[in-house]
This record gives structure tokens, sequence and C-alpha cells, in this order.
């Protein structure tokens, strides 16, 4: 058994997305051999479908549970130590996290006797203690206490806050360490960048165009009036109503990079071509991303 693993959290709007990370983690290490990349996917756990619109803690305020959410997937995230059996090295990430560098030096990294890394979600000091759980270092052995479907469900009697749950505020700090955030670059790419997180939702490469479908942070907890408008907004035109569309993404190489990576899966068999015109039906993926593919350049020869 490879005691180490990457895992993809996913669900079905960002299943290309995932395909194409995945191919990323192999493309891009010089020891593909010595990790699995395995997928995490939202239809295989019946207690998600099970809580469809009902109504669960998120930032203080009551939210509705939606399966067709485009980040149904973040419960999910705190699986993997259970799937390895309490065992080795796991890495998980968002669907809409593509590596750049080598995962390998990742899940060989010295933890310092923490059971869980994360980069810091935020700069500012009243939050740096809050950890960014879309790519997490995880040493299984010392997470035996991670029981995700359990705590799913707490957020439905109101016993935990999604929000913090997310950021790992109920975690000890102790079990907790610090990557640098070149393992989880926020829509930022350079030489440093090891793991690119296309993290604004409304900028996403592949998405371009497409109307929003995810369900925005509830931003107006200390302003009634926004608040009330917002409520209003998704009573009269639905939970995505008036939401505008996905907009280009600013930085050209990210976009690039995305694409060409599609480019090489599709080469490869890696992805059909029957699977992304699917994707675009379904209004998973641009309309325009044959045409986008055609003007993408290749990219640089992979890791040896």
């Amino acid at each position: 058994m490879i005691d180490k693993c990457v895992f993809i959290h996913t669900n079905e709007r960002q299943w290309l997305g995932a395909l194409v990370a995945q191919y990323s983690f192999r493309r891009n290490s010089a020891n593909a051999d010595k990790f699995d990349v395995q997928f995490v996917h939202t239809r295989d756990y019946s207690y998600l479908r099970a809580r469809e619109g009902q109504s669960f803690l998120r930032g203080g305020t009551s939210r509705i549970w939606h399966m067709a959410d485009l980040q149904s997937f973040t419960p999910l995230r705190f699986l993997p130590p259970q799937l390895m059996n309490w065992q080795g090295r796991a890495v998980v990430t968002d669907p809409d996290v593509f590596a750049v560098g080598d995962v390998y030096e990742l899940l060989q990294m010295d933890m310092h006797g923490a059971a869980v890394m994360g980069r810091h979600r935020s700069g500012k000091e009243d939050k740096r203690a809050q950890v960014a759980t879309s790519v997490m270092l995880l040493d299984c052995a010392g997470l035996r206490h991670w029981d995700a479907e359990k705590e799913f469900e707490q957020l439905f009697r109101s016993e935990k806050d999604y929000k913090e749950w997310m950021v790992l505020g109920y975690e000890d700090p102790a079990n907790i360490g610090y990557l640098p955030d070149c393992w989880n670059d926020f829509d930022h790419l350079d030489a440093n960048t090891r793991l690119l997180h296309n993290t604004k939702r409304k900028t996403q490469p592949w998405k371009t165009g497409l109307p929003v479908d995810y369900t925005p942070a509830d931003k107006f907890k200390d302003k009634p009036l926004l608040a009330t408008a917002n409520r209003l907004r998704t009573k009269v035109f639905g939970e995505y109503g008036l939401l505008g569309r996905y907009r280009e993404h600013p930085d050209r190489c990210q976009q690039d990079l995305f694409f060409g990576l599609l480019k090489e899966c599709l080469r490869d068999g890696h992805v059909s071509e029957a699977l992304v015109r699917e994707e675009i039906s379904k209004n998973h993926v641009r309309h325009d991303a044959f045409d986008v593919l055609e003007r993408t350049p290749d990219l640089q020869v992979r890791a040896a």
C-alpha cells in the first residue's frame, strides 16, 4: 500500500478542474510513482445529499445547504485521514488547485510535530491563526479525532459553525503548523509557486462567461440594510439570481496554464473531447473552451 496520497475533493460542477488537477500532480512530479492521486467526490457520500435544502450554521447566520453549489465538496476535505486508515501522509486539495512544482516535496516535508499544516488564510493580525484548508498536509495518525460526517451533521444542529470548521477553529493549536504560501498560492503565479490555487471563484479561467453558480460569502453581518437586501434578492430571484457572470482571469498566464494542461490531457487521453463537450453543455465549462485551446501555447517540457 502506498503510504502517501493526494486527495482532490470535488463535485460535478468542478469535475473537469479536478481531472486537470490530477493530471498536473503527476505531470509535474519527478516522483509520481511514489504517491497516489485519488478523488473524493460528493456523489459517493449520501449524508451530503440527505441534507439538501436544510439550514446550517455559517458565519453566525443560517444558510441553506445545496448539493448543486459550486463548493458543496468542502465538508469532504476532512475525510482523508479516515480514507488512509489513519496511516501515512496525505495532501488534500480543492479541485481548482494545480501543481506547478513537485507535490512529493510537500508530502515529504518535515511537519515538526504538527498533525495538520496549511497556509495562513489571511495576513490580518486578528485572523493569523486561521488556516486555509483548501490545501492541507496531513499526518493521518495524528488526526484520529476527525470525523467528517459527524462534524457535518453538527452544523445542522448549530453545534458547530461552518466558517470556524473550515479554518480549523476547533482544532487544538498544538496540532497545527503553517505552510509557505507557495504551496497554496492564491491566484498568484511566479517562479516560486508550487501549487496554484484559482481561489477567486468569479475569475476561474474555465468558467469565463458562465452564470455564477456559487453562494457568495456573507459579508453583510455588520451591515443590516445590505444583509436584508441580499436576503430579499435570494427570496425573489433565487440563490444565484442577479449575481452576474464569471469574468476573465486578470492574469493570462494562469489561463494559459489551465488550458495548456487541458490540451495535454486531451492529447494524452486523460480527458476526452466528449467529456469536455458534455461539461460545456451543462454550463460547467465556458462555451468557447475549444477556441481558447486552439490559441493556447504549449506548456514547457514536463518534469523528468
